[in-house]
């Protein structure tokens, strides 16, 4: 008699991919090898609710840069189901979208070893721990913190140290420097190819601009004011 064939398990791991970098990718592998996962979805979020302060490229070019990142592994693949439904990203709402394209799997929801630290301020916490296994991607060290943290639900996946952040990848291109080897080559040319993050460089200096223009037509009214 044979055994029961065990659900597939999906790992879904959102984020703003902005752009989707060397560190994603090595997170995402390192988890699927851990877990034996069936496949990793990278899920490209909308608008994320603790980001709505920073300027966020357009959805369709984070979801391509993703696509080209991942299309030489077998096991990655990119849901569209967070752009798609437009407005807020949470993520109970991610999970239950995936779930219903994926009915009896077993989700694995990866993200920051830091982030799980704020987990019960998410929308429907406690319903996440029951759609999903949390993951938390860490250097090696780190430390669950945080009370009322279900620790049965939640694991923590110790991934080579690697400084990498979009933060920095950005700030890199907007001053001209090299991304060469920190994100994909194909994501290279593609931010290339398309201006991505140089705006943040003209942006700059045109507010700078603007502000010395006022402060130079303030000072002449004051002078004017004196004669």
């Amino acid at each position: 008699m044979s055994a029961p064939e065990r659900p597939l398990r999906i790992g879904v791991m959102g984020g703003t991919f902005d752009p989707i970098h060397h560190g994603h990718l090595v997170a995402a592998s390192e988890v699927q090898n851990v877990f034996g996962l069936d496949e990793v979805l990278f899920v490209p979020t909308w608008a994320q609710p603790y980001k709505r302060d920073r300027r966020v490229s357009p959805a369709e070019h984070r979801y391509l840069m993703t696509v080209i990142a991942t299309a030489s592994n077998p096991r990655f693949t990119v849901s569209r189901v967070d752009i798609d439904r437009g407005g807020t990203t949470y993520t109970i709402d991610t999970l239950h979208d995936i779930g219903a394209e994926y009915p009896g799997a077993e989700l694995y929801f990866i993200t920051g070893a830091d982030a799980l630290a704020q987990i019960l301020t998410w929308k429907d916490s406690r319903e996440i721990f029951d759609l999903a296994h949390l993951v938390g991607v860490t250097r090696p060290g780190h430390v669950l913190t945080g009370s009322g943290v279900p620790r049965d639900r939640i694991s923590l996946v110790e991934v080579p140290a690697m400084a990498i952040s979009s933060t920095d990848c950005r700030q890199r291109v907007s001053r001209g420097e090299p991304v060469w080897y920190l994100v994909p080559d194909g994501v290279v040319q593609y931010i290339r190819k398309y201006g991505l993050y140089r705006m943040a460089l003209r942006s700059s200096s045109t507010t700078s601009m603007t502000a010395r223009v006022a402060r130079e037509q303030s000072l002449r009214k004051e002078n004017d004011g004196e004669h």
